[in-house]
């Protein structure tokens, strides 16, 4: 089951801590009340999307459009030929 997000309040104080008063993750992730992998995950996802501090004039949404952006489901196509069931039910009648 997937953890929910945190909020944009806690997402942009996190970014704060890290890079206005350049604190640890340990120390970001006591202050917030978060994990320090849960940290750790949100800076990965705002270098991984180019979110820089300050924000400037970025609003919430589109920073939530960053930070998640929505996967497009890809479903390959598989090609598997029928077996040949006479073959099989000859197999499956030998002993051992």
């Amino acid at each position: 089951m997937p953890q929910e997000r945190l909020t944009m309040r806690k997402i942009k104080e996190i970014l704060r801590l890290k890079h206005e008063a350049g604190l640890s993750n340990r120390a970001i992730a006591g202050a917030c009340k978060v994990s320090n992998s849960t940290v750790g995950e949100y800076l990965r996802r705002a270098k991984a999307a180019g979110i820089e501090w300050p924000l400037g004039d970025i609003g919430e949404e589109e920073l939530y459009e960053k930070l998640f952006p929505t996967r497009q489901a890809v479903i390959p196509e598989r090609n598997y030929s029928m077996p040949n069931w006479e073959e099989v039910h000859n197999e499956k009648r030998k002993k051992g």
